[in-house]
């Protein structure tokens, strides 16, 4: 059976008996009735979960809704089958957007940009209902998004248009390098950053003339689901980006075994799995995976500015963030007066679900996210760990809060010590000095994002480049780095392989081409000298190359 898209009949798989009433905030929310806040309507979901191709009937995927633990809506279960499929669909699809220029596939970018902006109130909806956090951290996406977008539209031409190199010999050899999309795309995202990890990768793969076949993790599908539908209103053919559901145990394998390049966000473990496959098809990747990320208060830093700058840090997105903070070093000589404002200001956090700004953090996203922030606080407490805020599950606000818990007197023999808990759960030390902090700070297996606080900016600069990890902001909790989206963000050690973001983040999913026009003399030896003589003659050139300036 051929490729289904159910557009006529949208999600009618999804939806027989279901009924149920909730609360978020002030909305009344009727799941599998009409309305699911402001702004989602059950045909909006309907919608986008008919955007899932299948080959046939499949079972429903319930998608919860963490602030309350009630379904949100349905998604296909796609198979491995769909994901054949969808790889197919998408490869006709590519052969002719391939062929529109540079100019024309970015003009897709900066129009789906500005749609995005028009309608964030409908993705931030989207987010939180579909992950739990607090609005002002899903507005974070939103953002990202856009600025993604604008800035590989402004730049795609430039970084893909052919450019000139030096040639074996000046003047008689012209030397051009072309870039070539990869053909099919493959993106796995994860739950934590639904829309931001749901399209941003995908977006330069899809300028440099591929096409993307992605899958969302199985918890937040509908954020991607919605970019999907809005870059199309955008301009972009149907076919071109494909998206399947289901658990990555399912339908991983056939992705990475369908793709010519696989872009991988998640588990240091899982990472390493998708390494494995994709070496064995001998396809290129890249990965963002775990981090243990330090902050790093000196002496002299501004606790006007560091202490809600660590807040930030650690608790943005709930904790389930991969470059928010887990680890702070605070020097002795702030300890006193840094780490109880640290903890009044953790203490006055406002836990919450509704859909608006007033929450200050909102709900982990699953039962088992829960469990394992549960555990690893239990096992720093019962190893001795101090208790400085919070440490509890709030099941009165919702199945899956935590409070923001801070942590001192941790060893590592405590399982937080050194593994990422990806909660709102940060472990304080205190240091003696700059090079104690550097030393503590990179000794991890991770390196993925750090953070530097001190009055003197240049002396900041310096200790951050000493400090093993892909991005370092100084003076900033994270958004620095990631939002300078001209420069790479990745991770170092078990952190990842490649980057995303600036040159390398569109050039890495193309292949790279050199043509070479020979003119005047070949790079021979000509028939009338000797093999000596031309050596020797070499060798003289070669020598006096050695000499002049430049490349070659």
């Amino acid at each position: 059976m051929g490729l289904q898209y159910r557009r006529t009949t949208p999600a009618r798989f999804c939806y027989e008996g279901l009924s149920m009433t909730t609360s978020i905030g002030s909305s009344s929310v009727l799941a599998g009735s009409r309305l699911l806040g402001p702004r989602i309507t059950r045909g909006l979901l309907d919608r986008l979960a008919s955007r899932v191709p299948t080959t046939g009937q499949r079972k429903p995927l319930p998608i919860e809704m963490p602030a309350t633990g009630d379904v949100l809506g349905h998604v296909p279960h796609s198979t491995a089958a769909d994901v054949a499929a969808a790889a197919e669909a998408a490869r006709r699809a590519q052969r002719d957007w391939q062929q529109a220029s540079d100019t024309d596939r970015a003009k897709v970018l900066l129009r789906f940009a500005e749609l995005v902006l028009d309608r964030q109130d409908e993705a931030l909806d989207l987010i939180q209902l579909e992950n739990g956090k607090a609005r002002r951290h899903a507005f974070e996406e939103i953002i990202d998004v856009a600025q993604v977008s604008r800035y590989y539209a402004r730049t795609a031409p430039r970084y893909l248009r052919p450019h000139r190199r030096a040639g074996a010999f000046p003047a008689l050899t012209r030397t051009w390098e072309y870039r070539h999309p990869k053909g099919l795309v493959g993106v796995i995202s994860p739950w934590n950053y639904p829309l931001t990890l749901g399209i941003t990768d995908a977006l330069p793969a899809l300028v440099a003339g591929n096409a993307v076949i992605a899958k969302p993790d199985k918890q937040t599908p509908y954020s991607a689901l919605w970019a999907a539908e809005l870059i199309e209103d955008a301009g972009l053919p149907p076919g071109v980006l494909q998206i399947v559901t289901g658990p990555g145990a399912d339908l991983g394998t056939s992705l990475i075994e369908l793709s010519d390049f696989v872009m991988f966000t998640g588990s240091t473990r899982v990472g390493c799995v998708v390494a494995t496959q994709a070496a064995e098809r001998l396809i290129d990747y890249s990965m963002e995976l775990g981090g243990k990320n330090a902050i790093l208060i000196l002496a002299d830093a501004d606790f006007a500015k560091a202490v809600p700058g660590a807040v930030r840090a650690a608790f943005s997105s709930s904790g389930q963030l991969c470059i928010s903070m887990e680890r702070m070093y605070v020097d002795t000589a702030a300890w006193d007066e840094f780490v109880p404002r640290f903890v009044a200001a953790t203490s006055s956090l406002r836990l919450g679900h509704s859909l608006d700004y007033k929450p200050d953090m909102g709900s982990l996203t699953s039962a088992a996210q829960l469990a394992r922030v549960v555990g690893h606080v239990n096992d720093a407490l019962e190893k001795g760990a101090t208790l400085l805020a919070g440490g509890r599950a709030r099941p009165d606000i919702g199945p899956y809060f935590f409070e923001p818990t801070v942590l001192t007197d941790t060893s590592p023999d405590m399982t937080l010590y050194s593994e990422e808990t990806f909660g709102p759960v940060i472990s304080l030390y205190r240091v003696k000095g700059t090079e104690d902090a550097i030393g503590r700070a990179n000794d991890s297996n991770y390196g993925l994002n750090f953070s530097v606080w001190t009055r003197d900016a240049a002396n900041g600069r310096r200790i951050a480049s000493r400090l093993q990890a892909g991005s370092v902001n100084v003076n900033e909790a994270y958004a620095a780095s990631w939002g300078s989206v001209d420069a790479a963000m990745g991770g170092w050690k078990d952190s990842g392989v490649g980057s995303r973001h600036g040159e390398h983040g569109i050039l890495k999913y193309t292949n790279v081409q050199t043509v070479s026009i020979q003119r005047l003399l070949p790079i021979a030896r000509p028939g009338p000298i000797s093999p000596v003589g031309y050596a020797k003659a070499m060798t003289a050139v070669m020598r006096s190359r050695q000499r002049l300036p430049g490349r070659t």
